[in-house]
């Protein structure tokens, strides 16, 4: 049995700051350090050798990868103090256009609650230039079956630090949730997904505790 973990980053400046952040890159705030650090402990306690790493391209998921993965000791992932992983930018959090850098509270008094829920939850409507949740499964879902899936199939471990709608995507390309249940699942920071495969096949999925 090998498994799949996926890993939304700690929390950042703008988790903490209630902004809307999408490509934007801020750092992860000392909550979100502490975080990614208590998930490599994880990995540790529940003995997971991570074989592959995947990232975005953005700080914070890069950052939580790094912290997460010298806190569970696994030297072996290092060359030269420089941890090995492959970023791509298909694994970004979802680009939310004109509402980057606004605060979600504020945003709701501009354009009315309502319609700020339909750009956040719904599956195929976007913000004003923005990506819509579907557009990011187009993304992601071709990315995961030509270069994530085949080290599972190999029956290695692999992590993916990323964001909470990339790793969503993910979770409608397994087949963990349908493309209409999959707005209402919250992810929370830096708490390591694990999902557990046998033969290729998903068998179940847990938090780590």
């Amino acid at each position: 049995m090998n498994k799949l973990v996926l890993l939304r980053h700690g929390q950042s400046q703008w988790n903490l700051e209630n902004r809307f952040t999408g490509w934007k890159d801020v750092p992860l705030t000392e909550k979100g350090i502490n975080e990614a650090n208590n998930a490599g402990l994880l990995l540790k306690k529940n003995n997971i050798k991570i074989d592959k790493i995947f990232s975005s391209v953005l700080e914070r998921a890069n950052k939580t990868a790094e912290i997460a993965i010298k806190a569970s000791e696994m030297q072996n992932l290092y060359k030269n103090e420089i941890l090995i992983y492959e970023k791509d930018q298909r694994l970004n959090e979802r680009d939310y256009g004109d509402l980057v850098g606004l605060n979600k509270a504020e945003t709701a008094d501009k354009f009315g609650k309502e319609q700020v829920h339909i750009w956040r939850r719904s599956y195929d409507t976007p913000p004003p230039n923005g990506e819509s949740l579907k557009d990011v499964v187009d993304r992601v879902s071709p990315y995961f079956t030509e270069i994530i899936q085949p080290f599972i199939l190999e029956n290695k471990n692999v992590l993916i630090a990323a964001h909470g709608n990339s790793l969503r995507a993910i979770m409608i390309k397994v087949g963990m949730y349908k493309p209409e249940e999959i707005s209402s699942i919250e992810l929370p920071t830096g708490k390591p997904l694990c999902i557990d495969y046998e033969k290729g096949k998903l068998v179940k999925y847990y938090y780590l505790t």
